[in-house]
């Protein structure tokens, strides 16, 4: 009797982990990309609108250079004269106005990227700038924008590059990187941290009623 429960244990364990792992994983894979979004800015006549049923990989290309904000390190400011051209996105939740960045594609010493205080749905964030990803220039032109080029800025193609550093200040913040793995592995901890709570309680029921069998 004891055998033929512990073997009902094991494969219950196994289902649990099989079950809960898989959604764990998912949870982490799988963002929702947003109903699309807007850029507005130089050499545009008017705002290029890009829907996420019609153009999903552009508009998860924009949402890319904007989504990791909350989690960065705020950057210095630049003088408005290194800025270069700025190109506003504006982020929808269906026809709804969520959120807005400024971009700076080809500032002096790499992008860079202003995230303002108030945002269209009314919410204050902190306002503040950061360094922008290496190929900010280089999805902006994918997706439309009338973007020139600047020569020798950026080396390498889109998901990747190489920004060449004039002055050290220019330099790439290493606290930027850190601040998105450690909000990366926070996240990852407190799920699996969920998913052991989960089959912890599951083998207490488990035990209990394999006591109560076993009197």
């Amino acid at each position: 009797m004891v055998r033929k429960v512990g073997r009902r244990l094991v494969v219950i364990v196994g289902l649990l982990l099989g079950a809960l792992l898989p959604v764990g994983a998912a949870a982490q894979a799988a963002p929702k990309v947003p109903a699309g979004v807007s850029i507005a800015g130089d050499g545009l006549a008017e705002p290029l609108r890009l829907r996420a049923e019609t153009d999903p990989d552009r508009v998860a290309a924009v949402i890319e250079q904007v989504n990791w904000l909350g989690r960065a390190t705020p950057s210095r400011a630049l003088p408005a004269e290194d800025l270069g051209p700025k190109y506003t996105v504006v982020v929808f939740a269906a026809d709804v106005a969520k959120e807005t960045y400024d971009l700076f594609p080809l500032a002096k010493g790499g992008p860079r990227a202003y995230r303002p205080a108030k945002q269209p749905d009314l919410r204050r964030v902190s306002a503040g700038w950061f360094l922008g990803r290496l190929n900010m220039a280089e999805a902006l032109r994918a997706v439309g924008v009338p973007l020139a080029e600047k020569a020798g800025t950026v080396t390498g193609g889109i998901g990747g590059g190489e920004r060449v550093a004039t002055t050290e200040d220019e330099a790439l913040d290493p606290g930027q990187d850190l601040d998105q793995l450690f909000g990366d592995l926070q996240r990852l901890l407190l799920l699996n941290a969920g998913v052991i709570v989960v089959i912890t309680a599951g083998l207490a029921g488990i035990a209990l009623l394999v006591r109560r069998r076993t009197r």
